[in-house]
């Protein structure tokens, strides 16, 4: 759940004092459309779009495998995952651009890769019971020009019908914090979150390079990004504390959700009856 926090737009208004009869009609609104990547020009178009927001929005310095092509992050997951899109299709482009993308790793497909992704941020030992049934989520993220809510929704009901598909009942993954004030808020935010959303014992993990929270302060009134909100509200727990990820210079709260766990209203929404 390597994520980009959601945020609400602005928008303007246009006005004309004497506008036409074709002024006056609204433009149709582009179609969100989710599919997954069926070859490597989708993949790349993924990984152009994580490159824009990661590196260029947030500053990421990403390791790429030696060769990759410019402009795209690409890691050595990516060959093993499935990768699914949301284009915004407009009545003058079929096709559509790609706003919004994740990554799933599969219970099989981490075997191939030996390991989840999470694995090398945290020690996941306590979850080993349950690995053939969790999916991991990574590298999610939307375009600046789309974060008021459809792009996610689209994301989440392709998600969550893939899982349903595939018989996988849980979801884990890390879900990012900016730290470009040093960590206070990531710090700020674990400390709140640990009173309200931890896990159970037998489901705690540690993290390989903790976050120093003693250093960091720990009492700003923080309220969670929106994404992160948004698996709260679904039922998702964190998992323990957060690590440090220098090379995005980002705090990484390790999260899992279950199906099972959903709000009535959210499974009625996201799952099919």
């Amino acid at each position: 759940m390597r994520d980009l926090p959601l945020s609400t737009l602005p928008f303007a208004k246009l006005a004309n004092l004497h506008p036409t009869q074709e002024e006056s009609r609204p433009a149709a609104e582009p179609r969100l459309v989710a599919s997954w990547a069926r070859s490597e020009d989708d993949v790349r178009e993924a990984q152009a779009l994580r490159y824009q927001v990661f590196v260029e929005e947030m500053g990421a310095r990403l390791l790429t495998p030696r060769g990759s092509p410019a402009g795209l992050d690409v890691d050595m997951f990516d060959a093993y995952c499935e990768h699914l899109l949301v284009r915004s299709i407009d009545s003058d482009d079929e096709r559509g651009r790609v706003i919004g993308t994740y990554r799933v790793l599969t219970p099989a497909a981490a075997k191939r890769a030996g390991g989840f992704y999470s694995e090398t941020e945290f020690d996941l030992t306590r979850l080993r019971h349950e690995r053939d049934r969790i999916a991991e989520l990574g590298r999610s993220c939307v375009h600046a020009d789309h974060r008021s809510g459809g792009a996610i929704i689209t994301l989440w009901g392709a998600l969550a019908e893939f899982m349903q598909r595939n018989q996988l009942g849980t979801v884990i993954g890390c879900a990012s914090i900016s730290m470009r004030d040093g960590g206070h808020f990531a710090a700020s935010l674990w400390k709140k979150l640990e009173q309200t959303h931890l896990a159970p014992i037998d489901r705690q993990v540690r993290p390989r390079l903790p976050l120093p929270v003693e250093e960091l302060r720990q009492d700003l009134p923080v309220e969670a990004p929106a994404l992160i909100k948004g698996y709260l509200r679904c039922g998702a727990k964190v998992l323990g504390a957060p690590a440090w990820d220098p090379d995005f210079n980002t705090a990484d709260l390790p999260m899992l959700m279950r199906l099972q766990d959903l709000p009535a209203r959210y499974r009625r929404h996201f799952c099919a009856a």
